[in-house]
């Protein structure tokens, strides 16, 4: 299978991104705002994976 450079990156900033919400929580006592960060750091990563697994064009459109 080819390699998919694409998720190796989103892993390796998902991952940094839990190691600043972990520093942001103990060091600097944060609490709101690094779980907005988490969770828009890893949702990249689940978009990536949706759209490589989508089965038609249309699973890509909304209404």
């Amino acid at each position: 299978m080819k390699e998919n450079i694409l998720k190796e990156k989103s892993f390796g900033f998902a991952i940094r991104i839990i190691d600043l919400c972990k520093f942001l929580k103990t060091e600097q006592l944060e609490y709101v705002l690094s779980k907005q960060i988490l969770r828009s750091g890893t949702a990249i990563g689940a978009n990536i994976r949706e759209a490589e697994f989508a089965e038609s064009t249309r699973d890509f459109f909304t209404n």
